[in-house]
């Protein structure tokens, strides 16, 4: 099975809903406040599918209303945003025994695949071409059966991830 079935098929289920361990950077010589409206960027990752892509820009743009930014769909925007999805395997082992302090004991191990899921949120300055600020979340995937719920993770986890969305100035 190709890389992006899986991701495509984890992120259908709702597996990159829940944002355990959140990050973020940005550039401390920009003024943040000078960014009143945004416009939608593609960048090169691997897309979910249409509804799912959506959900996750449809939450991100109710973050940023939140903000006070606007969409925009002609025109230059003040500042461009797009995300980035991934799905990377880690291996984890399970070990359990029963040892005796004499004579030895008993024991096993097994091997598991944890499917770790990141969604990352990226914001340019499209005057200057740069990255100015970037945040991503990043979690085991452990997918719900109930839509519902895991759009509700979905909405946690990019409410975490521009958490700190503008940066707080300095004073």
């Amino acid at each position: 099975m190709k890389p992006w079935s899986i991701l495509c098929g984890l992120l259908c289920a709702g597996g990159l809903l829940t944002a355990q361990d959140v990050k973020y950077n940005f550039d401390p010589s920009v003024n943040f406040s000078k960014y009143h409206t945004y416009q939608w960027v593609s960048l090169p990752t691997v897309h979910p599918d249409q509804r799912i892509d959506q959900q996750i820009r449809g939450d991100i743009d109710a973050q940023l209303a939140e903000k006070g930014l606007t969409p925009v769909t002609t025109g230059m925007p003040d500042i461009q945003v797009g995300y980035q999805i991934a799905v990377n395997q880690e291996k984890q082992w399970n070990a359990w025994g029963s040892g005796a302090r004499i004579g030895g004991g008993f024991g096993t191990a097994t091997q598991s695949t944890l499917n770790v899921g990141t969604l990352g949120i990226d914001f340019f300055d499209p005057a200057t071409k740069s990255l100015v600020w970037r945040g991503q979340g990043e979690k085991t995937i452990d997918p719900s059966s109930n839509p519902q719920k895991n759009q509700e993770r979905m909405q946690k986890a990019i409410a975490k991830i521009l958490k700190n969305f503008p940066p707080k100035e300095k004073k």
